[in-house]
């Protein structure tokens, strides 16, 4: 029984040591990104507890930075709920594409997990299913781990980043830069290029003929779509070829 559980004990740890190992890189990313989000919060009026409360519960870094715009504005409150709402319906997407890699878990790991879901934590699981040997515990200690290091950024932000400047090191640029590596990260093939530069080049037409914010549901919907229809097409041509 001793052994037994000992075997237990180091499986859990392994499992744990190689989630944050797979995680620590997103972390280490959160933390500039966290510490802008906090200075511009506390310039549009919050308070640091209400800054860890808006990352606890919404965890959403585009969604939070275009709230904070919006407060900083003198937004209504259903402008700002319509909104953040839409930009965060990427994440019944992020959710639905993962949970094939989840069967047989429980209904509370499921809620567990899809909180914590954003997407540098979509990329690197999705990745890591797609090679193998990858786990539902691995994969929710780099959600949880990411969902920690956001929250820690974002409140010392709140404390200590109204000394820094917003421009300062190039932090304005760093959301931007992240979600760069992770288009680059996904692309895997030509049909990933195409699927990456035809929703770009949807969201940019949309745009300017939407209103809000709706332009980036669109153009990913269409992208994602005219990508899949890329994928069977290709199959069928395979299975022809093959017959």
């Amino acid at each position: 029984m001793k052994i037994r559980g000992k075997d237990a004990s180091e499986r859990k740890g392994r499992t744990l040591e190689e989630g944050l190992k797979a995680g620590w890189p997103i972390c280490m990313g959160y933390f500039p990104i966290g510490l802008a989000l906090g200075v511009l919060a506390q310039k549009a009026g919050l308070r640091p507890w209400e800054i860890g409360l808006m990352s606890v519960l919404v965890f959403a870094g585009s969604s939070q930075f275009i709230a904070v715009s919006m407060i900083q504005g003198g937004a209504g409150l259903a402008a700002i709920v319509v909104t953040t709402f839409m930009v965060n319906l990427r994440h019944f997407l992020m959710s639905s594409a993962l949970a094939v890699h989840l069967r047989g878990t429980s209904r509370a790991f499921l809620t567990w997990f899809a909180y914590g879901i954003t997407d540098e934590s979509f990329a690197v699981n999705t990745a890591r299913f797609k090679d193998g040997e990858w786990g539902p515990w691995r994969a929710l200690t780099v959600n949880q781990s990411a969902n920690a290091a956001w929250i820690v950024s974002t409140v010392a932000g709140g404390f200590a980043g109204q000394f820094i400047p917003p421009g300062a090191l190039g932090i304005d640029y760093a959301l931007v830069a992240m979600f760069i590596c992770l288009v680059v990260y996904q692309l895997r093939g030509w049909i990933y290029a195409v699927t990456a530069v035809l929703s770009g080049g949807l969201a940019l037409v949309f745009c300017l003929l939407l209103p809000g914010n709706f332009y980036i549901i669109a153009g990913s919907l269409l992208g994602a779509t005219a990508g899949l229809a890329l994928v069977r097409r290709r199959r069928a041509q395979r299975e022809n070829g093959k017959a």
